[in-house]
């Protein structure tokens, strides 16, 4: 959902998808590489971008003298590379999906047109954002300056956020007990902490021969193994997998193949097939399916299942992707510049969707009739691009990319270096 999936993070979803690890979006190349300066445009995910997360923007985090040269290339790279608007508002687009998918899960039990629209859209936004995530991964290694943007644009905002959704649920839900719990995800933060080990796991997927295959063999081991528990959502983790790696593997003209005349003509029928399909399965599938984060017993389902559902679905959700994308606009629009957001739309609007159950907005009569389904869609969309602005970015930034120079150790070769 994401952050990081979900940005310039993911995580996207989740993340998000994916500075905060949203994948800042240069045209043709790898993400998370290079510190870079701010640049507003949609977040979650081709040189080398300046961020690492699905949806905020990115700031030079060098500290010094100690970094002048990594902040040189940064600088040179963010000349050299413009931003390719296609992956900006893709970033927007899915972050405006997650929130409508959101706003529409208390309606699927009494609609089913509601349930269809929200397994079609949960079998493709994350997956979008992940894929956005890894594709900007690709230049991530173990280089200080990247391992510091992971710290200050995935794992700070992770802590911050489970601090503060747990705080607001003692508060809206009137549970003044609930526990603060940094090992158990909360509500949409999963994709961060996702974000964050698929990222230092980068290097790994760079060297094996066939990352694809297996990434998809370890999802479909988790899909069968109960006893993998609940720490860090390790079931996302490792079922949404396959996605990142995914993106990881993607080359720009991967992206220019799902982007011709053809594969937008093709990707109406195919979306109407989805939704038909979407429509019939409503009332006989579980759509915990679709949040991958239990096995297949925990779904009261025989364990052989896990494996067929996780290869099914993944081949599901990938032609949706590319069907997704397919409509993507490449050209730069009204709503580029909120790409930059995405994250901060992310994580702000899960305020928003878990109070609207705490406080009992669903049981309105008026909500679940078919224009008040309507009329929550376009509040939902409204909402999120609101939250992704330049002036709510500018307000939590501090939550969601801190510089915190102070935390980390200057360069000695770097400062030596700029003393000569």
């Amino acid at each position: 959902m994401p952050n990081d999936t979900l940005s310039r993070a993911g995580a996207s979803i989740p993340a998000h998808a994916g500075g905060a690890t949203a994948t800042s979006t240069r045209a043709p190349a790898a993400a998370t590489g290079s510190a870079t300066a701010r640049h507003t445009v949609a977040g979650h995910p081709a040189a080398q971008p300046a961020s690492d997360n699905p949806g905020a923007g990115s700031h030079a985090r060098t500290e010094g003298r100690g970094g002048a040269r990594a902040k040189n290339a940064g600088t040179a790279d963010a000349r050299a590379k413009p931003r390719d608007a296609f992956f900006d508002n893709a970033k927007y687009l899915a972050i405006v999906l997650v929130a409508m998918g959101h706003s529409w899960e208390p309606l699927r039990h009494g609609s089913r047109s509601a349930a269809a629209l929200y397994i079609t859209v949960y079998a493709f936004h994350m997956p979008a954002f992940i894929i956005i995530s890894g594709y900007f991964s690709r230049s991530f290694d173990m280089r200080k300056d990247r391992l510091q943007r992971l710290i200050t644009g995935v794992a700070v905002p992770y802590i911050l956020f489970e601090v503060a959704y747990t705080f607001f649920k003692r508060w809206a839900d009137d549970d003044p007990g609930y526990p603060i719990s940094l090992t158990d995800p909360w509500y949409l933060t999963w994709f961060l902490a996702a974000l964050f080990i698929w990222r230092l796991t980068t290097p790994l997927w760079k060297i094996v021969r066939w990352p694809v295959p297996l990434a998809l063999t370890i999802a479909v081991l988790a899909s069968v193994s109960p006893n993998i528990g609940d720490d860090l959502d390790l079931q996302r983790v490792l079922q949404f997998l396959p996605f990142f790696v995914i993106g990881l593997s993607l080359r720009p003209e991967h992206f220019k193949l799902v982007r011709r005349k053809q594969a937008r003509i093709l990707a109406v029928p195919v979306f109407a097939a989805a939704l038909v399909f979407a429509y019939w399965a409503a009332p006989r599938m579980n759509a915990a399916w679709f949040y991958h984060r239990d096995a297949a017993q925990e779904l009261a389902a025989p364990w052989w299942s896990g494996a067929v559902m996780t290869l099914a679905m993944f081949g599901c959700s990938l032609v949706l992707v590319a069907c997704f994308f397919a409509w993507i606009p490449g050209r730069t629009m009204w709503c580029t510049a909120l790409g930059a957001g995405t994250l901060y739309g992310y994580l702000l609007h899960g305020f928003l969707a878990k109070g609207s159950r705490f406080w009992n907005w669903y049981d309105h009569p008026w909500v679940h009739t078919p224009w008040g389904a309507v009329l929550l869609t376009l509040i939902a969309g409204t909402v999120v691009t609101l939250l992704c602005t330049p002036p709510v970015q500018r307000a939590f930034r501090f939550a969601m990319e801190p510089k915190m120079t102070w935390a980390f150790k200057k360069d000695p070769v770097g400062m030596a270096r700029g003393r000569n």
